[in-house]
């Protein structure tokens, strides 16, 4: 199975120590922060503890998945690894739904029984918050790859969610309103699901075998059968590993073959099609008018 590099392989090390290192920052201040925020009585802090921990997570998959989904393919997992970034992906937003029920439950309860947060420590945590995530999306948005871009997006909302907490915690600071804290959890926790939800949407269409979304199954078809010797196309699957790499396959069968060299002709010509879409693998089976296919489904006959 082709695996698509980025040219130049002298930074091939790169998104791997980059992702290991945001994964480290990341895990360190997660743990800090859910201290943190019992501490200062926070539910903000310990949401977007929630949202780090999150984070955390999917950066220490992204970082060892990276490195998984580079072997190749053996007799157990014959596409290689790619896959197991999906695996990662799930994996991730379980950990954040759980999270993210048990943070609104405990944001509800303050809304009803207002509670005071210490507005100082929530205006020295963010602060600290705002650094450290800030840094990390900083070294991370320097990568090429799919993962990386993903996990930069996700630090750069850890930054949103702290450049919040830290207003709050100014206003709180000369204001007291007890339901802002428990108020800016529950929108934290909101975005975070939301979020999870949509990921969650396109995993599990990836996850079942869904044609992806940007190409068109009857397009490729029909270009197919536009080939002069093609009779008709039937068994026509395309689905993708994880999201970049794309897998095809087809039944061909083709009319008005006298020799090899017309069969080989039809191959060709069919290949050309395939060319020009994002493939890493395509099996094309070829058969004959008067060849039976075992497989031929009833209506196509």
């Amino acid at each position: 199975m082709a695996h698509h590099h980025t040219p130049g392989h002298h930074h091939h090390h790169a998104p791997n120590s980059n992702l290991k290192l945001a994964f480290f920052m990341n895990l360190s201040f997660t743990i800090l922060e859910i201290i943190g925020g019992i501490w200062i009585n926070s539910v903000a802090i310990i949401s977007d503890a929630v949202h780090d921990l999150g984070d955390s997570v999917s950066l220490g998959l992204a970082w060892y998945l990276d490195k998984k989904s580079k072997k190749s393919a053996n007799h157990q997992f014959s596409f290689g690894y790619t896959r197991f970034s999906l695996l990662g992906a799930l994996i991730n937003a379980l950990i954040l739904i759980i999270g993210s029920i048990f943070v609104i439950t405990e944001a509800v309860t303050r809304i009803l029984n207002p509670e005071v947060s210490n507005a100082q420590g929530m205006i020295i945590f963010a602060l600290i918050g705002v650094a450290v995530n800030g840094y990390a999306a900083w070294k991370v948005s320097h990568g090429s790859t799919q993962n990386e871009k993903v996990v930069s997006w996700h630090l750069i909302e850890d930054v949103l969610g702290w450049v919040a907490v830290l207003i709050a915690g100014t206003i709180l600071y000369f204001v007291y309103i007890p339901w802002l804290d428990p108020g800016l959890s529950l929108a934290i926790s909101i975005f975070i699901l939301w979020n999870v939800f949509k990921n969650l949407k396109e995993t599990l269409y990836i996850f079942l075998q869904a044609v992806p979304a940007e190409l068109s199954l009857e397009e490729i078809k029909k270009k197919i059968c536009d080939i002069d010797q093609v009779e008709s196309v039937h068994h026509t699957h395309l689905w993708s590993l994880e999201g970049a790499h794309h897998v095809f396959t087809t039944h061909v069968r083709i009319k008005k073959v006298d020799n090899l060299k017309e069969v080989l002709d039809a191959k060709t010509a069919i290949k050309e099609v395939l060319k020009a879409y994002p493939f890493s693998h395509y099996t094309v089976e070829v058969e004959l008018e008067e060849e039976l296919c075992e497989l031929t489904e009833p209506h196509q006959h």
